[in-house]
């Protein structure tokens, strides 16, 4: 490893882990790349950098925070070389790989190729002439005051299915655990190549979500009785879109790799961050 770049959360106190980093790579003659915005606050002896210098130069991008910063670092590292190591400095996320106390013999395992990486799947569009990215999800969601979002799904250019729903969520695997599952979307495992859709909040008939493949095109169409809708994409509103406006979604596998040192399973974090519990009718001792 020739570099790597320091993705930070805008609001927690990264310090402690930009000065494991830092102390790491000194000893390695390791560069240590950072977004100049972000690092200025820090005062740190981390290169300052853009975000697409970043993206670029980097064989490894550290994300410092939870799982927005981690998303975040996975579209700077969208189409580049490097995987992304995710370091937990709040609540327990899904992405999240290590603890700050963890970071410099997790570091010295990627340095030695002591690690694996996992693709994660991206779904693109393009929405007023400019293409957005999610790894997580791209919801279309009722304006309060504005209507239910009344839309169609086409799969292939084929109508499918209908909704009237507080909002449409387009997952990926990884975004199985967000949006998707509050609104009652199956919990997906990263390593299937599959598109979510999910009602939020439906009140048609036909209720149930759908997955999808990779391969297939989805469409979404706002239908005369549909109110305005705001786009989100990993849960920021990116614009909006009004009845008779489609949305055209595909799939992009491998967008990003995520590092994984083997230490905990995706079923045991969901278990984890989201609480499971087996049924009380159920027995242990069974």
């Amino acid at each position: 490893m020739h570099s790597a770049g320091l993705v930070l959360h805008p609001r927690r106190d990264s310090a402690a882990a930009v000065d494991a980093v830092l102390g790491w790579a000194g000893n390695r003659g390791i560069e240590i790349l950072g977004i100049a915005d972000e690092i200025v606050r820090l005062n740190c002896a981390a290169v300052g950098v853009t975000p697409e210098e970043l993206g670029r130069r980097a064989d490894l991008v550290v994300s410092l925070g939870g799982d927005g910063t981690m998303l975040r670092a996975m579209r700077l590292a969208d189409g580049q070389r490097a995987p992304v190591l995710g370091v937990n400095l709040g609540k327990l996320g899904f992405l999240a790989e290590v603890d700050v106390p963890d970071l410099p013999g997790a570091l010295s395992a990627i340095d030695e190729h002591r690690f694996t990486v996992e693709p994660r799947l991206a779904v693109d569009g393009v929405l007023n002439g400019r293409t957005i990215t999610a790894f997580n999800d791209i919801a279309v969601v009722r304006v309060p005051g504005d209507g239910s979002a009344v839309v169609a799904v086409r799969v292939g250019g084929q109508p499918f299915v209908s909704y009237s729903a507080d909002a449409v969520v387009v997952a990926t695997p990884t975004g199985s655990t967000a949006y998707s599952f509050s609104a009652g979307g199956p919990i997906t495992s990263p390593s299937v190549e599959a598109l979510l859709v999910t009602p939020a909040a439906p009140h048609s008939a036909y209720s149930r979500g759908v997955v999808l493949s990779v391969h297939d095109e989805v469409t979404l169409e706002l239908l005369p009785a549909s109110g305005r809708l705001a786009v989100e994409v990993d849960g920021q509103v990116e614009g909006y879109v009004a009845p008779g406006d489609r949305l055209d979604l595909r799939a992009r596998p491998s967008a990003a790799r995520v590092v994984r040192l083997g230490r905990t399973t995706f079923y045991q974090r969901a278990r984890r961050k989201l609480r499971l519990t087996d049924s009380a009718e159920i027995s242990q001792d069974s």
